[in-house]
């Protein structure tokens, strides 16, 4: 019991970022309807915006001493890989704009690609440590059942907090009664003075920006590797489709419960728990098409 205790909030701090990572799937899904098959790449690209800024960013401007560190990255990474994505919606995704949904996916699949050859290019696929844990967050913290690593606990909560942050400001804010107004009815809700394309371009960048984020708190428990987005997307697909396509609550529910499961699988039977998500969606899919929240 112990060891599924131990197993199971290790799960959940994984969970976590299944949770932020659909979520930010959810909301370009749900109120931009693209399938946004370069979230993973934007995700690795916030965990090095994080490392760059550390390591690399005091030399290039001339000032080696100064560095980026975890808490000026947890703000600036987001912001950076949000801007990235506002540009490729404004210059690329905008020309898509009611085609089927499978141009999208293959033009953010070759984004994706792109981005994770690039950094290939430079850094090893095997993976580069993240050196900036902040000294606070270093050690355990008793939970009364384990000692749980401090850094996976801030994680985990934070990544929480952030998602339920989201999931209100989408469905019981104005704000977000406009962004899901504006894409039922684009025409009228631009007769009412709002400026639509400008509202899915920041509705874009905002959802990418969640998973620069999910890269930046993942940076310092993983290695930063081109490949990282690649390794996670799949699972990240699968959550969302368990989920409901564009729910948000389904996204956040359904990425914690499946991280918890993952870790539980790993006690009871090790080899499956590889594919326990998928099966999970296979029955989901059997059962209730639409997902667990999803709509038909």
């Amino acid at each position: 019991m112990n060891a599924i205790l131990v197993q199971a909030m290790l799960g959940l701090n994984n969970g976590a970022f299944y949770a932020m990572l659909s979520l930010g799937l959810a909301v370009i899904f749900g109120l931009l309807n693209i399938v946004n098959f370069a979230h993973g790449a934007f995700y690795m690209l916030g965990a090095f915006v994080a490392l760059i800024g550390l390591t690399q960013f005091g030399g290039w401007i001339g000032v080696p001493d100064l560095q980026v560190n975890f808490w000026w990255a947890l703000l600036l990474a987001p912001l950076v890989v949000g801007l990235i994505g506002m540009l490729v919606e404004r210059t690329m995704l905008r020309r898509l704009s009611g085609l089927d949904h499978l141009y999208g996916l293959l033009l953010t699949f070759g984004i994706a690609l792109v981005l994770q050859g690039f950094f290939a290019n430079f850094y090893n696929t095997a993976g580069t440590p993240y050196p900036g844990k902040p000294e606070i967050l270093e050690g355990v913290t008793d939970l009364g059942f384990m000692m749980f690593p401090t850094y996976r606990l801030f994680a985990l909560v934070f990544s929480l907090v952030v998602c339920f942050a989201t999931w209100f400001m989408i469905e019981r804010t104005k704000l977000g009664a406009i962004l899901r107004a504006g894409t039922e009815n684009p025409k009228l809700v631009e007769a009412f003075g709002v400026n639509v394309p400008l509202l899915v371009t920041l509705t874009y960048g905002f959802g990418v920006g969640l998973a620069a984020l999910a890269g930046v708190l993942a940076a310092p428990i993983y290695s930063v590797s081109p490949l990282m987005g690649a390794d996670m997307i799949i699972v990240v697909f699968a959550v969302v489709v368990i989920g409901g396509m564009g729910s948000i609550m389904g996204s956040i529910v359904t990425g914690l419960s499946l991280g918890m499961i993952e870790g539980i699988t790993k006690v009871v039977y090790a080899p499956a728990s590889s594919t326990v998500v998928f099966l999970i969606m296979a029955v989901v899919l059997l059962m209730r098409p639409a997902g667990l929240f999803g709509r038909e």
